[in-house]
C-alpha cells in the first residue's frame, strides 16, 4: 500500500516512519495526529493525543485481547488503567478521552505523562538524523530545537506539552486522511499478525464495531427448526431444557476471539446463564461433546429440512470438503475447536468456572 503523493513532501520519510518498528506507539502516535487534524486541530496537547492513543488501542487491547508484546507501553499503560479507573470494556472513544482527560489518580497521570519520554520525538527521526556520537538526551534537545523550527519539512514542531502541526502538511493530512488512517491500520495489522501467529483475522479487531451483528438468520433458519425439530435441547452449561420460544445463541469459541458469526460456532444455551457468561471459555472436558452432540444433531435436521441452506455451506471449509456432504466427524470438529480454545487461553481470555 503506498502513500498519497505531494508534491513539495517528502512522502517516503513519513512512510520510514514504520521501518523497524518494535512497538506500536508509532501507529496509534500517528492516528491519533490525524483524527485530531480531522476536527481541525492544528495545535493540540500531548496529553489528548496520548489519550487519543489509548482510546484507539482500548477496544482491541480489552475485549479482543489481541496480544501488543509484553513489553509494549500502550498495552500496558490499557490494562493499569483499565484496572485503577474501573473503565468498563465497551465505554465510548470519546466518554474515554473525557476519563482519561479528566482524571486526577495519580497512576492514571503518570501513565499518560510517560509517554512522552519516547513518543513525540522518535517519530521525527526520519526528518531529523543524529549526529555522530550524540547520545539519546542530546538527540532528543536537538530533535525538539530542530523540529520547532519546522527543519526538513518535519510535520509537527515538538514543545514540552503540547505539537503544532506544520503548516506544509496541514492540507495534506486532512485531505488524505482516511487513506492515511488505512495506512496506519495495514501495517499496524502486520506488525500484530506477526505476534499473533494464531488468531484470526486481525485487521477486523483493530477498530470497535459500531454495532455486533443480529443473528436472527442463524434462529430463524437454523436452531428454530433444529430445536422443534428434537422437541427441545438441553442447555451445555446448566442442563436447563432449552424451547425454539425461549434460548440464546451463544458462540462456543467467544465472538471476541473468532471474530465471526458462522454456524459452526453457535450454540443454543440458557439465556440467563448467557447474561453472564460474557466471553469466558468454555471446558473442551465438560462442554465440547455436549456442544458436538447438538451441532450434528442440527446438522443432519438442516441438511434433511433445507439441503440448499446457505448455512450449511459454512460447515464446507470446517471440514474440508469440497461437495455437500460432510462427514461430521467428532475428531475432526474436536482438532478445529480445540486448538482455537487454547490459544484463546493463551491470549488471555478467561475459563468458565462452573456450575
Amino acid at each position: 500500500m503506498e502513500l498519497p503523493y505531494a508534491t513539495n513532501l517528502d512522502i517516503g520519510k513519513l512512510a520510514g516512519v514504520f521501518n523497524n518498528t518494535s512497538a506500536t506507539y508509532k501507529f496509534y502516535w500517528l492516528l491519533s495526529i490525524l483524527e485530531a487534524c480531522e476536527e481541525g486541530m492544528t495545535e493540540t496537547s500531548k496529553k489528548e493525543l496520548f489519550a487519543r492513543m489509548l482510546g484507539h488501542a482500548w477496544y482491541t487491547v480489552n475485549y479482543f485481547h489481541v496480544s501488543f508484546g509484553s513489553q509494549d507501553l500502550i498495552q500496558r499503560a490499557i490494562q493499569a488503567i483499565t484496572a485503577t479507573e474501573n473503565i468498563p470494556v465497551n465505554i465510548r472513544k470519546e466518554r474515554l478521552l473525557q476519563v482519561l482527560l479528566n482524571s486526577q489518580n495519580p497512576s492514571t497521570v503518570n501513565l499518560l505523562k510517560h509517554f512522552d519520554k519516547n513518543v513525540p520525538h522518535w517519530f521525527l527521526t526520519p526528518w531529523i538524523s543524529r549526529n555522530r556520537g550524540e547520545n539519546d538526551s542530546s538527540y532528543r534537545n536537538n530533535i525538539y530545537k530542530q523540529s520547532q523550527q519546522f527543519y526538513g519539512q518535519v510535520p509537527y514542531a515538538l514543545f514540552s506539552d503540547s505539537i503544532t502541526i506544520n503548516p506544509v502538511w496541514i492540507s495534506y493530512m486532512q485531505t488524505n486522511s482516511r487513506i492515511l488512517k488505512d495506512y496506519c491500520y495495514w501495517n499496524l495489522s502486520l506488525f500484530l499478525q506477526v505476534r499473533n501467529p494464531n488468531v484470526p483475522n486481525i485487521p477486523g479487531k483493530l477498530i470497535k464495531p459500531p454495532l455486533r451483528n443480529t443473528l436472527v438468520k442463524q434462529r430463524r433458519d437454523y436452531w428454530d427448526i433444529a430445536i422443534n425439530e428434537l422437541d427441545g435441547v438441553d442447555c451445555i452449561f446448566t442442563n436447563t431444557r432449552l424451547t425454539a420460544r425461549k434460548y440464546a445463541l451463544d458462540h462456543f469459541v467467544p465472538h471476541a476471539f473468532v471474530s465471526h458469526d458462522l454456524i459452526w460456532n453457535l450454540v443454543p444455551i440458557d439465556t440467563t446463564f448467557n447474561s453472564v457468561k460474557s466471553d469466558r471459555l468454555p471446558s473442551m472436558d465438560l462442554h465440547f461433546d455436549g456442544f458436538y452432540s447438538l451441532q450434528k444433531s442440527a446438522f443432519e435436521i438442516i441438511s434433511h429440512h433445507s439441503p440448499k441452506s446457505k448455512l450449511l455451506e459454512e460447515y464446507w471449509c470446517l471440514f474440508q470438503s469440497d461437495n455437500d456432504r460432510v462427514n461430521f466427524e467428532y475428531q475432526k470438529f474436536r482438532d478445529v475447536i480445540a486448538p482455537l480454545i487454547a490459544i484463546a487461553g493463551n491470549n488471555g481470555f478467561q475459563t468458565l468456572q462452573l456450575i
